[in-house]
């Protein structure tokens, strides 16, 4: 089953007043597990940095500015993400501004269905708590120490952590296939050394007693 894992780093909240997108970030997962095949660009958005989006990311106007449009950068994209279903953290968000994108290059929209939304995954396991992602990673003990900025990639890989905690914790059947790797390291016929089971003769002595008080015994036959 191959997931991606997608977060995007923005100039602002709204798309629909002009805000763009700046950076994406993009962890492939199999089964549930990184396979290590990423997509990560940044985009150049053709317009003003704020100061208090630059104090978020820190991707300036200037650095952006050599980087690709994002009329450069879709088609790697689409064929990154293919049509595998989208982890993303506060789907409406980060989906909304990819979609944007895409309308203005008259491309067809991803469907909302096409996500799963790790808020409503954390808020139905925990509901009345924080769903942000720091809270997440908190929750679950995920090192964010080299999180002084965002980033879009950093942060999905952060995100892939926190959705396995979401779904259990756990690859699927990793248990097993341990127990299956020991199994055959060991190989089927090995066989352990024979355990000591000769009676004591403090053992021998309780039992002589024990049948001493027996009407015909059988031990005695």
């Amino acid at each position: 089953m191959r997931e991606i894992v997608l977060d995007t780093e923005t100039t602002g909240l709204d798309p629909a007043s002009g805000d763009r997108i700046v950076e994406i970030g993009c962890i492939e997962l199999v089964n549930h597990v990184a396979t290590g095949r990423v997509f990560h660009r940044y985009v150049n958005p053709e317009r003003d940095i704020p100061e208090a989006v630059f104090a978020i990311h820190g991707l300036s106007r200037e650095f952006l500015s050599s980087h690709p449009v994002f009329a450069g950068v879709v088609d790697e994209l689409l064929a990154f993400i293919a049509d595998s279903p989208l982890v993303i953290h506060n789907a409406a968000f980060d989906l909304g501004f990819v979609n944007a994108e895409f309308k203005r290059l008259a491309r067809s929209p991803l469907p909302m269905d096409r996500a799963i939304d790790t808020v409503a995954l954390a808020r139905r396991k925990f509901p009345g708590t924080q769903a942000s992602l720091d809270a997440l990673c908190a929750r679950f003990k995920i090192d964010t120490s080299d999180r002084a900025l965002h980033g879009a990639l950093k942060d999905a890989r952060l995100l892939a952590q926190v959705y396995l905690e979401l779904i259990g914790g756990r690859q699927p059947g990793l248990e097993l296939a341990a127990s299956a790797q020991t199994a055959a390291a060991v190989g089927p016929n090995h066989q352990r050394p024979p355990r000591p089971h000769a009676p004591t003769p403090e053992e021998e002595a309780a039992h002589a007693a024990f049948v001493d008080r027996l009407v015909e015994p059988l031990w005695r036959r």
